[in-house]
């Protein structure tokens, strides 16, 4: 049943991803943009989760830690750079 269930999920995941990418590519401002690639980001972190529970192997978890910060830091940069217009002062 697990195996179906997380399937099910990985399907609904997938096109989460697919309408994130169209929000990305018809976003009118960037702020709609970067929410675009945020909740992208996070989807995937879903999907990489679901795949080391269908496959039952922890190094997947690793991975999706690691873009977790990658997209913590990238999403504060985005967000910084519009507010300011530069990212290091």
């Amino acid at each position: 049943m697990l195996m179906y269930a997380t399937l099910f999920a990985s399907g609904l995941i997938c096109m989460a991803l697919a309408l994130n990418a169209w929000r990305l590519i018809i976003g009118p401002t960037a702020p709609d943009r970067i929410v675009a690639v945020d909740t992208m980001y996070i989807n995937s972190i879903a999907l990489i989760i679901l795949l080391g529970i269908y496959q039952g192997s922890v190094s997947y978890y690793e991975s999706a830690l690691l873009i977790a910060l990658l997209g913590f830091v990238s999403t504060a940069a985005f967000c910084k750079y519009l507010l300011r217009g530069d990212i290091i002062e």
